[in-house]
């Protein structure tokens, strides 16, 4: 075989069925290698830093990672946002990069990107494959680095004369892989702690965001009466519907709800970093030492201990924790759990209640989020770009078992549209809608060519305020009055997705929104809707033009 073909047979062997990428002549023979394989959904894209983005959003549907192939010098350099977004996130990703020929590597060729230096503040790995017969082995080591322990993203380089040339071995299988069982005495410890508390809390990341971890985080809770939080953008792990769910802990989490997490006194933090969002900086779970008990379940040893310090620290897979946890009988309860449980559930109940509000400067995001929510039941794909507009779905939008959220830990702008794309060629089953800014649909959203030419079922919501909202809104309290750089002048969005070839709609009053939602939904091809939304009114806590007063106090008012 030539490395171009051991490459393939390799991604075949490790179960890939989709690749992302924009095609380049410094990987022509794995382009042609892949020409010949059916089983491997090729998806041509418009941008390399959306290709990586699709990969992304692919890994975090499929639980193994995304694959994306990018032309050297400029598409490498185009990717490495994706690159950077996937260590942030954890999110396992496979990026390989088109090379120069083996004998102009470090005479400054035509494109030449040296990889190693690029990528190694970045990726897990980076490796450079000098010799087809390496091809199989470097692949694999690169699939392992990203899937394993903390996922991330790993890179390989593949000079254009070692692809063409043979003498590959023969592509190299995963190696079967048990999942990392707790330990037993482990398992008994939290259980005591549990008999002991009065207030437990489980903070659920995103390594139960599996059908097999979800099921097993709802008999836990179910099981043990426990409350469940769930960590930044894994707000669809859980329920939320269920009694016991409790919140999501994201950038905009209220005080006051922290300050009643604050009264836990055992808090289970599974499958979760505890990365400096969920966290809030330290403030909830405190850092370095918790206000309570912590036990802190991840299967990187190196996690652990990190930043916070841990009753009990546990590397192993967290399904296997809370499925263990699930098979064995509760304790006694103390009468205060149920009544914990319901004040917990009963603060964000209430939080998600959108009673509708008016704005003079376009329509509130809270009524677009709330309009979705209702029509979809909460049984959606919902991807969310960067942008203030987020916060409203963080609080509006309840995700049922089926629901899923899409969204970056970098909160990198132009991540929307590309997930949209990676979602609708994944997932037939519930709608896929995005809600992204008009700052972030102009960065990738060219790939509403690629939603076309794959007729994809897809929605994207525009919201159209005319500003970067979040850049925005801190210029507003830093320097008021004096805002510079983040006014926007934008097309006719609905008429360029139409040039496209999508369906395009316009809303400009609350009144419209349910109809056209609803047929967007509907239609069954992409689907651009632009909303003019308020501006003023830029998260649900804060406006513009009240910025300098208490947020709470805005909240009570709403």
């Amino acid at each position: 075989m030539t490395g171009a073909e051991a490459l393939v047979a390799g991604l075949h062997a490790h179960g890939v069925d989709r690749v992302f990428c924009v095609a380049g002549e410094s990987y022509l023979a794995l382009l042609d290698a892949l020409y010949g394989i059916a089983a491997i959904d090729v998806v041509t894209c418009r941008h390399e830093g959306s290709a990586g983005f699709m990969a992304i959003a692919d890994a975090k549907l499929t639980g193994r990672a995304g694959v994306c192939l990018v032309h050297r010098g400029p598409g490498a350099t185009n990717a490495s946002i994706a690159v950077h977004a996937a260590a942030q996130d954890a999110t396992p990703l496979v990026l390989l990069v088109g090379h120069v020929e083996t004998r102009q590597i470090g005479r400054d060729a035509f494109q030449e990107l040296d990889c190693v230096r690029m990528f190694s503040g970045l990726a897990k790995a980076v490796w450079v494959v000098h010799d087809p017969a390496d091809a199989p082995e470097l692949l694999a080591r690169a699939f392992r680095a990203a899937e394993s322990g903390t996922p991330g993203p790993a890179v390989l380089a593949l000079p254009e004369d070692v692809l063409a040339r043979s003498g590959a071995a023969a592509a190299l299988a995963p190696a079967p892989e048990e999942p990392l069982a707790p330990a037993q005495p482990a398992v008994e410890r939290i259980l005591a702690l549990l008999a002991e508390a009065r207030r437990p809390l489980l903070l659920a990341g995103g390594r139960l965001a599996s059908r097999d971890g979800r099921d097993a985080l709802l008999a836990c809770s179910e099981r043990h009466s426990l409350p469940v939080a769930t960590s930044n953008k894994h707000q669809d792990v859980f329920d939320n519907r269920h009694a016991h769910y409790a919140g999501h802990l994201h950038n905009t989490t209220r005080p006051r709800q922290l300050e009643t997490f604050d009264r836990a006194d055992l808090v289970l933090a599974v499958g979760t970093r505890l990365d400096e969002v969920t966290t809030r900086g330290g403030r909830f779970p405190r850092a370095p030492v918790p206000d309570q008990p912590l036990v802190h379940v991840y299967p990187d040893p190196g996690r652990l201990g990190a930043v916070h310090r841990p009753t009990l620290a546990l590397a192993c897979d967290p399904v296997e924790l809370v499925r263990a946890l699930a098979r064995r009988p509760p304790a006694r309860l103390h009468p205060e759990r149920l009544a914990w449980i319901e004040e917990l559930h009963a603060i964000e109940t209430r939080n998600a209640q959108w009673d509708g509000a008016w704005a003079d400067d376009g329509v509130v995001v809270g009524d677009v989020v709330a309009t979705l929510e209702r029509l979809t039941q909460g049984e959606a794909v919902v991807i969310v770009d960067s942008g203030t507009f987020t916060s409203w779905v963080y609080r509006y939008f309840r995700f049922a078992r089926s629901g899923t959220l899409l969204g970056i830990s970098s909160s990198a702008m132009g991540f929307g549209v590309p997930a949209a794309v990676a979602s609708a060629l994944r997932v037939r089953d519930v709608p896929t809608v995005a809600v992204v800014g008009d700052g972030g649909f102009l960065m990738n959203g060219g790939e509403l060519a690629t939603a076309v030419a794959r007729r994809l079922p897809l929605v994207v919501v525009v919201s159209n305020n005319g500003s970067y909202g979040t850049i925005r809104l801190h210029q507003e309290r830093a320097y008021p009055g004096r805002c510079i750089a983040t006014d926007l002048v934008n097309p006719d969005f609905a008429l360029l997705a139409e040039a496209y070839g999508a369906g395009g709609e316009t809303v400009s009053a609350r009144e419209e929104l349910e109809p056209v939602l609803a047929a967007a939904l509907g239609s069954g091809g992409p689907v651009v809707v632009d909303v003019a939304t308020s501006l003023s009114w830029v998260t649900p806590y804060e406006r513009i033009e009240t910025v300098s007063e208490p947020i709470e106090a805005l909240d009570g008012r709403r």
